[in-house]
């Protein structure tokens, strides 16, 4: 009589093995840094932190309500007291370099207030942060177009020995 028992090997009543499908970031920074969440922050607010008139703080504090931005259509409002925990300066320094942002037309902060009419913590519109990027991103687009020539120039040119401008010159 055969033998009716199946090998262990075989993949019957046995569910496929999933691929392994990590996205870049999570192959860059790892599966479990990723896992504790991501800020969405476009490379021309580092690039342009100077034309922006930011210091590395102003920046720093940016960066910190942009991390609580997380659609279109609902502004970010951290308190100072969160803000000020994790850039570990003092909820004072916090507020002047929000007033900063103020003034300087990137941030516009709107009051919160309770039910119970006490104040929550300020909502913080970034329009003027996109539209000042949207302005500037011209430049950039344009510097980096010329930057790119100058490469594709450098790279065209001639191969030239040296010493050779030397030989010509001698025989004028």
């Amino acid at each position: 009589m055969a033998d009716t028992n199946q090998d262990e090997t075989t993949t019957e009543n046995v569910a496929p093995e999933k691929k392994s499908r990590k996205s870049p970031a999570s192959q860059k920074w790892g599966a479990k840094v990723m896992d504790s969440g991501f800020c969405m922050l476009p490379s021309l607010l580092l690039r342009a932190q100077r034309r922006l008139h930011l210091n590395p703080t102003q920046l720093a504090v940016l960066i910190q309500i942009v991390d609580h931005w997380w659609d279109a259509g609902r502004k970010p409002y951290p308190s100072k007291k969160e803000l000020s925990q994790r850039l570990g300066i003092g909820e004072r320094q916090v507020q002047r370099y929000l007033t900063d942002l103020e003034d300087e037309g990137l941030i516009k902060r709107i009051p919160r207030y309770a039910d119970h009419k006490g104040r929550m913590s300020n909502m913080y519109d970034l329009q003027g942060l996109v539209d000042k990027l949207t302005e500037l991103e011209p430049d950039f687009r344009e510097a980096r177009k010329q930057a790119r020539q100058s490469r594709q120039k450098a790279a065209s040119l001639g191969f030239k020995r040296r010493g050779a401008e030397s030989e010509t010159d001698e025989a004028a």
